[in-house]
């Protein structure tokens, strides 16, 4: 007779512990290594510290795990301090005796050597205060500090170990900083070999803007994202992008929306966008780019939409202003709450952090569409592989997301080629051009490409007023449609 054979505890795989970092969970796929030590690796200002407070916050607070943080270089005070500006209330949690904060002061140059170096009262002082809270989570920051000056090799090495495994046999979750070295993740080289998850933090300089950038370049017994991934810290502490290059796999949809432009609608099939789709709008400068944009976002908001209006040149205010002239109303949709504005220089900051900041919104804002009014103020800030590479992930994220996305672009006239590092993601293409007739300035546009609908292969003008927008007929004598107030066209 068979006998079932029972699953060893091994073969489920190690056990998680999540962190509550934004993003972090699902690249180490649930959290780091619990009962384990990881190690956090990286440059001085690369967000190290931070992370290991953030660990032990979220931790105490949100899964009922009190932690410890052992200090080797700032006090207790200065760690409450920092951490306060991020949204953390160490203080309040030390009071409630989630955490203890423990400094210890060593300054090797006031020490006296009688003998052998070992860590023996660093496990008693550490192991009376997880004691004293019933601790789960310990932080150590950090490692350069602990053995600043130990001049044998052989005794730092053996006491990395030691230290190690005196964490695992007390099955805490362990998170220990250490600085990068020349060549290796860490100083000593050693750090990286005997740990069971490592980290690493990356703050750059590109093109006179700083990037944040975080790795996980080991971890055992699990899988995860081994890509550099973009990471932003803001009020709320750290937050980590998982995206890096995105599968195509997201949900489609037939239903459809309005353009906001009645004629613009008949031209792609009498119905506007694709719910979902990425929407292109091109052309050179003062070519009605924003206006139509605003046209959308009105419609939108005007049949109980919410649309987020990322704006890298213009102040809302100049944006409300301006699309006011031509008879679209954005400010009462600002002030119903249905339209929000995000306004920034592109320059600012990094691509990567414009990634986060972008994806962070729309998961606090929740909206129907994203208008980002133009995309090519970008470009000085990355590379044409680096930027295509962004808008990929952004357009990826809100497909999965099933938010419409219109962009604006600043470029050549619509009969010459497009960049294709945009053109390629994009499912509705419409572009513009500025003519000159008869000594009268003149926009005319059509509809590029329009993918999965039947469309318009007309070039027709454009023409812009205090009524609206509308599309006149290829024989430019009369409209395609009856001309609508700008209200009524949102309503339709």
């Amino acid at each position: 007779m068979k006998t079932r054979r029972k699953k060893s505890p091994l073969s489920q795989g190690i056990e998680k512990c999540p962190t509550g970092i934004r993003g972090l969970d699902d690249i180490t796929d649930g959290g780091i290594p619990r009962g384990r030590p990881t190690l956090i690796c990286g440059g001085a200002g690369s967000g190290k510290t931070l992370l290991g407070s953030e660990f032990l916050a979220r931790g105490a607070r949100e899964y009922g795990e009190p932690g410890v943080f052992m200090a080797f270089e700032e006090t207790e005070g200065d760690i409450v301090q920092n951490v306060a500006s991020l949204g953390f209330d160490f203080a309040a949690l030390i009071r409630a005796k989630k955490i203890i904060i423990d400094h210890v002061y060593l300054e090797r140059s006031e020490i006296e050597e009688t003998g052998e170096f070992n860590l023996e009262g660093l496990f008693v002082r550490l192991g009376a205060a997880v004691d004293e809270i019933g601790a789960k989570r310990v932080v150590l920051d950090s490692l350069e500090a602990l053995f600043a000056g130990l001049p044998n090799e052989g005794i730092l090495r053996a006491e990395l170990r030691r230290l190690f495994r005196w964490l695992k046999d007390r099955e805490l979750t362990a998170i220990i900083t250490a600085e990068q070295g020349e060549g290796t993740l860490t100083r000593h080289g050693l750090e990286e070999y005997i740990s069971d998850c490592v980290i690493f933090l990356d703050h750059r300089i590109q093109n006179q803007v700083a990037t944040r950038r975080l790795r996980i370049t080991k971890y055992r017994g699990s899988r995860h994202g081994t890509n550099e991934y973009p990471t932003l810290i803001d009020d709320d502490g750290l937050s980590v992008l998982p995206v890096s290059s995105a599968s195509l796999n997201y949900p489609v949809s037939n239903r459809r929306m309005s353009t906001g432009v009645p004629s613009l609608d008949e031209m792609l099939g009498g119905k506007g966008y694709f719910v979902g789709s990425s929407v292109l709008v091109s052309g050179p400068p003062g070519s009605g780019k924003t206006s139509l944009c605003a046209a959308f976002a009105s419609s939108l908001c005007q049949n109980g939409g919410r649309v987020l209006y990322w704006s890298s040149e213009e102040s809302p205010e100049q944006i409300i202003r301006n699309v006011g002239s031509v008879g679209y109303d954005l400010e009462r949709h600002r002030k119903k709450g249905t339209l929000v504005f995000h306004a920034v220089r592109p320059t600012l900051y990094g691509l990567e952090n414009h990634l986060v900041a972008l994806h962070k919104l729309v998961v606090e804002e929740k909206p129907t569409a994203l208008v980002m009014d133009p995309i090519t103020n970008l470009n000085p800030v990355g590379n044409t592989a680096e930027v295509k590479a962004m808008l990929t992930r952004v357009i990826d994220f809100l497909k999965n997301e099933s938010i419409t996305a219109v962009f604006s672009s600043v470029e050549s006239p619509m009969d010459s080629q497009h960049e294709e590092s945009v053109s390629s993601l994009i499912d509705t293409w419409l572009g513009m051009r500025a003519t000159e007739v008869n000594g009268v300035r003149k926009r005319e546009f059509c509809v590029l490409k329009s993918r999965g609908m039947s469309h318009s292969h007309e070039v027709r003008e454009m023409v812009l007023s205090e009524r609206g927008i509308r599309l006149l007929g290829p024989n430019r004598a009369t409209p395609v449609t009856p001309l609508p107030r700008a209200s009524r066209g949102a309503r339709s």
